[in-house]
């Protein structure tokens, strides 16, 4: 593979590591601005609202600009974003540096998806999109606990510094490692436009909005679980997100080259897993260690599902895929908001601090509804699956076995 995976990496695992270390922090920064933990919880929305509005926009924006330097661009921004979080006088201030932060996550993953699949042969470009994830999944193993961690006995503040500096680092190892990519010239903003509202990209976007809503129903609501139903105390509770984010690495590197073989039944394999791990949890967590490895399991088989998705809006975007690719991790976004609020409504309503994993498998079946009936209005149209051009051939294509085999 080549460095230029690394660098790409590196930036993942600083995005991986300020995204989720917010819900580790929340009783810090509360006290120390004089908040309550709920309000301080909307740091985490303000985020999430930043990925889903800047992803699509700041894309659009950088149509033309040659890849590298958008890269280069949003890690910049995102680097700002965590400086304003690290040095702002009050909650206010926090809160538009987080959603600041946020803005570029999407469209770094989307411009970054394009750049690693461009990078490699045909053969070789769903692993190396889920190398490029294996950042983020990293940081829920090592960077997440070291920087709770570190802002639990250094202060908050602390911890965005840290994370600005991954930030210049990752900026750096992409001017070095990361090749000239130039953007098409027939590249525009309607083409990308165009390319999002293909019927197969949108049914796409809504498989990862249901699907992945289905994992976030339960991780958010995962460390009350670890103390409540599993029996752990609270210094287990870094331990479990860990378990969670090896499973996440885990399945990362299965659906690379997963993917690769065989897009669609990768998909449909992911999602019906998902659904399978989901409504055996509520019952197997009642056994600690049974309970360590549904964690893992749930972690795996929930982010098995990115790389097929994340290549499959890629594919049938055609030769304008980086605004339909950023717009998949919007759909993660409003995934993540939608299954912790659909799953805190089930604990609400008395359902029991489990409830939110049989709410999690009705999206995942949901989900792999929608991914079914895409597959067979492709197979009805004799779809093929077009491989994200390069800027020399742009007009290659898969064959049709890696998306309906």
């Amino acid at each position: 593979m080549p460095l230029a995976l690394l660098a790409l990496a590196v930036s993942a695992f600083g995005i991986g590591t300020t995204e989720f270390v917010m819900m580790g922090l929340l009783p810090n920064v509360a006290d120390d601005l004089g908040t309550s933990v709920p309000t301080a919880g909307h740091l985490v929305s303000a985020y999430a609202i930043g990925v889903v509005v800047g992803a699509p926009l700041l894309t659009a924006v950088g149509s033309r600009i040659p890849r590298k330097r958008m890269l280069l661009m949003l890690m910049a921004l995102f680097t700002v974003g965590n400086l304003a979080s690290a040095f702002a006088p009050g909650f206010g201030w926090l809160l538009a540096g987080r959603f600041l932060a946020g803005l570029p996550h999407g469209a770094f993953f989307g411009v970054g998806a394009v750049v690693a699949a461009q990078l490699v042969s045909e053969g070789r470009r769903a692993r190396a999109v889920a190398t490029m994830f294996l950042g983020l999944t990293v940081a829920n193993i090592v960077g997440v606990p070291a920087a709770t961690l570190l802002g639990q006995h250094l202060g908050w503040r602390a911890t965005f510094l840290v994370v600005s500096a991954i930030g210049l680092c990752a900026m750096a190892a992409l001017a070095r490692l990361v090749p000239y990519v130039p953007v098409d010239a027939h590249q525009g903003l309607g083409r990308e436009t165009r390319a999002l509202g293909n019927r197969q990209v949108l049914l796409g976007l809504l498989t990862a909005v249901l699907g992945f809503a289905g994992v976030f129903a339960v991780y958010s609501y995962l460390s009350a679980m670890t103390t409540e139903v599993m029996g752990f105390g609270e210094s287990s509770v870094t331990l479990v997100l860990a378990l969670f984010g090896i499973g996440m690495t885990l399945g990362a590197l299965a659906a690379g080259p997963l993917t690769d073989r065989a897009l669609r039944p990768t998909l449909y394999g992911s999602l019906g897993a998902l659904a399978v791990v989901l409504v055996v949890f509520p019952f197997a967590v009642h056994v600690r260690w049974v309970a360590l490895v549904m964690v893992v399991l749930l972690g795996g088989v929930g982010f098995m599902t990115t790389t097929p998705l994340q290549m499959l809006v890629m594919n049938k975007a055609k030769d304008a895929p980086t605004l339909a690719s950023a717009s998949n991790h919007s759909a993660f976004n409003l995934a993540n908001a939608g299954g912790a609020w659909l799953g805190g409504a089930a604990i609400s309503a008395g359902w029991g601090w489990t409830s939110p994993a049989l709410v999690g498998a009705a999206l995942a079946v949901a989900g792999l509804a929608v991914a079914v009936t895409a597959g067979v209005l492709d197979r009805e149209r004799g779809g093929v699956s077009r491989v994200v051009a390069s800027a020399d051939a742009r007009t290659a294509r898969s064959e049709a076995k890696a998306d309906a085999h």
